[in-house]
């Protein structure tokens, strides 16, 4: 069972979803940022002390814990069921760099169409251990040949890490 290889096109299709999920990402972080804060500044006044129900400020200290486990939960939801399911990746700093890699073919081996989210389409494919280092422009003549239904599984470099 293999992955269905995107297109440039199927690629900038799912642009406009895509920069939703990453802006709902950065939304969740922020949130997440401020209950780092607020429970630093807890830690900081109390300590240990914090953690115990009788603390004064225990209620407090208790929100925003819970509050940041609903960020991370709710992140980690966002990224698996829009994106990873989807068969898009985020290479190593994809998140932090609004970086995201679609999983296609070229000449029969797999490689990654890759897009940053201050770019306005899919302009850049890279090797799939190339990385964003290795990003290069895709051709006129390469965009015909990106996503062919070869079949990549019986090229060495076929193995993809979802």
């Amino acid at each position: 069972m293999g992955y269905h290889p995107f297109t440039v096109d199927e690629a900038n299709a799912m642009l406009p979803e895509v920069r939703v999920v990453l802006d709902q990402i950065q939304d969740l972080r922020n949130a997440a940022g401020s209950r780092m804060d607020q429970l630093a500044v807890l830690d900081a006044l109390w300590g240990d002390l914090v953690s115990q129900s009788a603390n004064p400020d225990h209620e407090e200290y208790t929100q925003h814990r819970d509050s940041l486990s609903e960020c991370r939960r709710a992140i980690e939801d966002l990224i698996q069921q829009r994106l990873l399911d989807r068969n898009i990746r985020f290479p190593v700093g994809g998140l932090e760099h609004g970086l995201v890699d679609f999983p296609t073919t070229l000449d029969g081996r797999w490689v990654y169409l890759c897009w940053q989210s201050d770019e306005p389409n899919v302009a850049y494919w890279h090797e799939v251990k190339g990385g964003y280092a290795g990003r290069r422009p895709i051709t006129a003549e390469e965009r015909l040949r990106i996503g062919r239904l070869d079949d990549p599984t019986h090229h060495e470099d076929s193995a993809l890490d979802f």
